[in-house]
């Protein structure tokens, strides 16, 4: 059960000692790795153990985009990078706008690049920085802390539940304040650290993945992709134009030379490219069957008249 007041930092499960790396000091390079590497394979179960909660949390955050709301990261330290990682990662991938995934770090954009440790217990900042971007009802925030207990997660999760926001908290620590503070609460619990108290490395790593499952299964949801493949990818450089051929041609099984002119009329959208291979549809006509079914390719072929195989 969840506990309202924040528990001692040292009985944090995060913060406990590990019995298995208590001599790491004395080990050879590869023992190191060795131990490391069997630490990080307990990450991938324990993020399982939190799929209902993480499942309950991507149907949030699609209900928050489909009303025009916008996904929030927040963190402090290495969650709030972790957040900011992941929300910059949306545009190119998927082909939002920047502002539909928001990542936020106490100390702004300077804590990137060095640790501004301090801005971590300041909760009204949480708040503020929540103000800043005009947070409303429509929105919804996932707090990051490892501890579950950082000031400033808690300042912004309580200013979000003011607004009417939806509220997610991912920590690793069971039973924590920011869980109590959410409408939704994701805590792997991967275990002492190889390293005490060192949370970059697995509380992290399990960080990453839920992130990396929020936002792209959100993604998927709406509609951004066309079996596993990216069709929604963004063109902004050489590799990735070579990316977008390859799914074009993966997708339709056209030749180099015709995805090339499927780009080049679709104006480098590979939704649209894909739909109008394989209807024979001209780009305005393509362009408005995928409008009409809100960016759904497979809806949008099957509005079109094709009986495409499945990718």
């Amino acid at each position: 059960m969840s506990n309202s007041a924040s528990p001692d930092l040292s009985a944090l499960v995060s913060e406990g000692r590990n019995p298995r790396s208590t001599d790491i000091d004395l080990m050879s390079s590869a023992g190191i790795i060795a131990c490391m590497n069997a630490e990080d394979r307990l990450v991938a179960d324990a993020v399982a153990a939190e799929a209902p909660a993480i499942a309950a949390a991507v149907d949030r955050i699609v209900t928050a985009f489909e009303a025009g709301g916008r996904l929030i990261y927040i963190g402090a330290g290495t969650s709030g990078r972790l957040g900011v990682l992941d929300a910059s990662e949306c545009p190119p991938t998927f082909s939002v706008p920047p502002g539909m995934v928001v990542g936020i770090i106490a100390g702004g954009d300077g804590a990137l690049r060095r640790s501004i440790e301090a801005a971590e217990d300041d909760d009204a900042r949480g708040a503020a920085d929540l103000e800043a971007i005009d947070l409303n009802a429509t929105d919804v925030v996932v707090g990051i802390a490892v501890s579950g207990r950082t000031p400033y997660v808690a300042g912004a999760l309580r200013h979000a539940r003011g607004v009417g926001a939806g509220t997610i908290a991912l920590s690793c620590n069971p039973g924590s304040l920011i869980a109590d503070l959410a409408d939704i609460a994701i805590a792997p619990v991967v275990g002492p650290e190889i390293l005490t108290g060192s949370t970059r490395l697995k509380s992290g790593t399990a960080q990453k993945m839920v992130l990396n499952m929020l936002s792209t299964a959100a993604m998927i949801r709406l509609g951004k992709t066309w079996g596993n493949l990216m069709v929604d990818v963004t063109i902004s450089n050489r590799k990735l134009a070579d990316r977008a051929e390859g799914i074009l041609r993966e997708a339709t099984g056209c030749g180099s030379e015709e995805a090339r002119d499927l780009l080049a009329r679709s104006g480098g959208s590979v939704k649209l490219a894909i739909l109008m291979q394989i209807t024979g549809q001209d780009a305005d006509a393509a362009r408005a069957d995928l409008e009409a079914e809100r960016g759904f390719l497979r809806k949008a072929i099957r509005r079109a008249g094709s009986n495409p195989a499945t990718p």
